[in-house]
């Protein structure tokens, strides 16, 4: 007997929220610890503020994952509840609403309406939450696993334009960061297109531009501020 195929949609709980994690982590340290390197600050001061970024942001990557995606698993619990409302009070009108997404799909009445009753008598809300709600457990809201892997990429991400600052040399933090935080991110999408089934040169290229262009923003901001101030 065949092996069951394994689909990429299967990963997608903890890919986007890694991610996204990781992406954060090394794009928004990097930007603060150039930005603070440019402003000709000491190289003990533009590490604190790569640790501080590094703290806040993992912390702010968790509450703001666990509460989006909170809210995300109230609202399909709330779909849940009339839907089951719904079949408890009008099952026939339920049956019907469920054979004609079947019919929509390519199915004739009969068949469509003989699929709806054996579906419903297996696990009837089952049968609406994945068909007329879009609702799976593949893509079920998971809160916590999104905030602890949000916090832990980002924690991760964020070491690593850390780490290219204590290991420069004082007068070359800014560039030795820039290049080693556009590698990583260019490595990091590769590895989530591929992860995704997608391209892993167009997941590269899809991250560099944009984290070049805030690098070079925050380099031209610390430049001005530590001109000015």
């Amino acid at each position: 007997m065949p092996s069951a195929i394994h689909h990429h949609s299967q990963r997608i709980g903890w890919l986007r929220a890694a991610v996204l994690g990781a992406n954060d982590g090394i794009l928004s340290t990097a930007g603060l610890v150039i930005g603070v390197a440019s402003a000709e600050a000491s190289a003990g001061n533009v590490l604190l503020a790569g640790v501080a970024g590094l703290v806040a942001g993992a912390m702010s990557m968790a509450a703001g994952e666990y509460v989006s995606v909170s809210s995300q698993a109230d609202t399909e619990r709330a779909d849940l509840e009339l839907e089951r409302r719904a079949l408890a009070t009008n099952a026939q009108g339920e049956r019907e609403e469920l054979a004609d997404i079947y019919v929509s799909r390519g199915l004739d009445r009969a068949l469509a309406l003989q699929v709806a009753d054996q579906l419903s008598a297996h696990d009837a809300l089952a049968a609406h939450a994945r068909d007329e709600l879009g609702l799976s457990g593949t893509l079920k809201a998971r809160p916590v696993q999104a905030a602890v892997t949000s916090a832990l990429t980002f924690s991760v991400g964020a070491a690593m334009p850390i780490a290219a600052a204590v290991l420069a040399p004082a007068d070359w933090i800014a560039p030795v960061v820039a290049g080693a935080s556009l590698v990583s991110l260019a490595g990091l999408g590769a590895i989530a297109a591929r992860a995704g089934g997608a391209s892993a040169l167009t997941g590269a290229l899809r991250v560099l531009g944009w984290g070049a262009l805030a690098m070079i923003a925050t380099a031209a901001i610390g430049r001005l501020v530590g001109t000015t101030v």
